[in-house]
């Protein structure tokens, strides 16, 4: 099976579909900083576009296997920032309609099948463009099934909600069930990810591991991580000298921020700020820093040898908004076994 991967970023969804088996034919991102990382790591061409520019013509006279659309799946992981609970703006996003865009390109080339992940408030702040999506998907004869999942209950040591949706034109899909849990394997935790790295100071880089490097803290948030109990304290432990000017008078914020991570849990909900200590509990949970860009990659399961290019803004968008590798591969797992199965049966019905 041959798959194409937009909206593919770093290269977190690409990943896990190359270690699934699949042929990742190439990558299309807008973004310029992502291309070093994506085409090092998996050595797949990344298409620089702008989706809104893509012909589905263009893209067969580059990849000539697009014509054998039995043998296609596309993947359409769309930014999740006009749909995310974190989003509290009412004005339209600029994103908000990639998925139509996709939608578009789905309809040119009529691939086999369609994986889309995002954030479940699609359902809500994007219904139109989601139901548009569907209604997209009967027209063209798809089988399709969606639903809210988590990233932890596929192998992933992180608290990850995120709605997938599956769609065939082969055969009737469904959501590959859960491999951790409850009478499951045990989730893997915080410390299975990272207890194994270097020891590091806050501003700190160890050259030996790719990117294990922590963002450096002002003194007054040095004070703070320190003043923070290890194994998942929070800010609700400081002195009153410490606290925040905006949560004085009863305000609380969030109550995350500022945070440490408990080893025996698996993480919380990594962000494109995971290397900032100010922006949710990206505590380490025992040392007096944010965990290291290393740290946040092993908590979206890309192993040590997958290297993250560009500054720390960018770095910290590659990583944090990635698919995470277990989830993907998953997916694809399932998907080449269904694709597999369908074409020995349809081979022996002909023979």
């Amino acid at each position: 099976m041959n798959a194409i991967d937009f909206f593919c970023g770093g290269g977190g969804m690409t990943r896990g579909l190359l270690n699934a088996g699949i042929n990742v034919l190439f990558g299309l991102d807008f973004d310029p900083s992502c291309q070093e990382t994506y085409e090092n790591n998996n050595h797949i061409p990344y298409l620089c576009r702008d989706i809104h520019t893509v012909s589905a013509e263009d893209l067969i006279n580059e990849f000539p296997l697009l014509i054998e659309n039995d043998e296609l799946l596309m993947i359409g992981c769309a930014p999740c920032q006009p749909f995310s609970s974190q989003r509290h703006s009412n004005r339209e996003h600029v994103s908000v309609n990639l998925l139509d865009e996709f939608g578009r390109l789905v309809e040119a080339l009529l691939p086999a099948h369609i994986l889309i992940e995002n954030v479940p408030g699609i359902q809500k702040r994007g219904q139109a463009v989601f139901n548009r999506f569907l209604e997209l998907l009967d027209r063209l004869g798809y089988h399709y099934i969606y639903s809210a999942v988590n990233a932890k209950n596929y192998g992933v040591p992180q608290n990850r909600r995120r709605l997938i949706l599956i769609a065939s034109r082969l055969f009737e899909p469904h959501i590959p069930a859960p491999t951790h849990g409850n009478g499951l394997i045990p989730f893997t935790t915080v410390f299975d990810a990272i207890h194994n790295y270097p020891a590091l100071n806050a501003g700190e880089e160890n050259p030996d591991v790719p990117n294990h490097r922590a963002a450096n803290l002002i003194p007054i948030n040095l004070q703070r991580i320190m003043a923070t109990p290890h194994n998942g304290g929070s800010r609700a432990d400081w002195p009153q000298h410490l606290h925040l000017n905006c949560h004085a008078n009863g305000h609380n914020g969030h109550t995350d921020v500022y945070g440490r991570m408990v080893w025996d849990a698996v993480a919380p909900t990594l962000t494109s700020k995971c290397y900032s200590l100010s922006n949710g509990r990206f505590g380490h949970p025992e040392q007096n820093r944010a965990i290291s860009f290393r740290e946040a990659a092993a908590l979206q399961s890309f192993r040590d040898d997958y290297v993250f290019w560009g500054n720390m803004q960018e770095m910290g968008r590659q990583i944090g908004n990635a698919v995470p590798v277990l989830l993907a591969e998953s997916m694809g797992r399932y998907l080449l076994a269904e694709h597999n199965k369908f074409f020995y049966h349809y081979v022996n019905i002909e023979e």
